[in-house]
């Protein structure tokens, strides 16, 4: 059930809570999605957690009242939520661009994220958006240095939007099926919940832009400069990344792993791509529960 709360900015963040045992795991969902699609491994995982996923803002049934312009809004905003609901520390679990928005949330406000997961994450440089510069031609692509330059793309923005705008959840289809469920697809009827809460995203170019500006290693690129916040990670964190994930490059795994240390755990999911949930469920399960008790603890006594 669907639940909201009013933060402390005036957004109202939708979120949704199964409850459990003293344990607490927050979940951060990415683009194209909201809590929604934490569902099934809500229901899996062990009752001793106490879960809450939660709708970032201009996703599900979060509002969009100021539209956000760096991850870091939406990290905010997952400190105010804390706050709202006075919860002080837990685990947290971050796919895709949630994996962005987690890390940069657990580098602002140290001592409430305990552990981290990150699956199929963003990399701590970001996601790089080339856009073809409203050409329509491929060979015109750059990498985008501006917030008008992702907003005038069409070859994702405009055709990524053109769908949103006309509730078009086949076009939607056509892309997951290309990009993410590859191999597996949920059920007809859970898929067809998925794209019709897709279709609620409010911020698509924003979130396209807050991606391929995001840095938080120690190495400058040619749209941003690192800021080092991954330096300030000092918990155990556990990579997650399907072995076939289309949409998080082998390379972009390599920066994450070497911008968070050699403390960083990584786990390949077999024969899994960029949503594992679908993909493998019962491994998904089995390495997030085992690093939560095992990997967490083994972090502690080498401390």
């Amino acid at each position: 059930m669907l639940k909201t709360i009013q933060l402390a900015n005036g957004e109202t963040m939708a979120y949704r809570k199964r409850s459990g045992g003293a344990q607490l795991l927050l979940l951060v969902h990415g683009n194209m999605t909201s809590s929604k699609h934490w569902d099934i491994l809500m229901d899996a995982l062990d009752d001793k957690y106490t879960i809450y996923a939660i709708d970032l803002r201009g996703f599900g049934g979060s509002s969009y009242h100021k539209p956000i312009s760096a991850i870091k809004d939406f990290s905010d905003d997952v400190k105010l939520f804390i706050d709202a609901m006075q919860l002080q520390t837990f685990d947290m679990i971050g796919w895709s661009t949630g994996g962005a928005v987690c890390m940069q949330f657990a580098a602002n406000y140290p001592g409430h994220c305990q552990r981290l997961i990150l699956l199929a994450s963003a990399s701590t440089r970001g996601y790089p958006f080339y856009t073809d510069l409203g050409t329509g031609n491929p060979a015109s692509f750059k990498r985008a240095y501006s917030y008008e330059e992702v907003l005038i793309d069409t070859s994702k923005t405009k055709l990524v939007q053109g769908f949103y705008d006309t509730k078009n959840g086949e076009g939607l289809q056509s892309i997951w099926n290309a990009l993410i469920y590859t191999h597996q697809q949920p059920n007809a009827e859970k898929y067809q919940e998925y794209i019709e809460d897709m279709l609620t995203q409010r911020n698509l170019a924003e979130v396209y832009h807050a991606l391929n500006t995001f840095n938080m290693s120690a190495f400058d690129n040619e749209i941003a400069k690192g800021s080092q916040e991954a330096l300030l990670l000092h918990i155990p964190i556990l990579v997650l990344r399907g072995d076939r994930d289309l949409v998080i490059t082998e390379e972009m795994n390599a920066e994450l792993l070497h911008d968070l240390g050699k403390e960083t755990q990584f786990v390949s999911l077999k024969n899994c791509g960029h949503s594992p949930l679908i993909d493998d469920l019962a491994q998904l399960t089995a390495e997030i529960e085992a690093f939560l008790e095992i990997g967490g603890r083994n972090h502690a006594i080498k401390q």
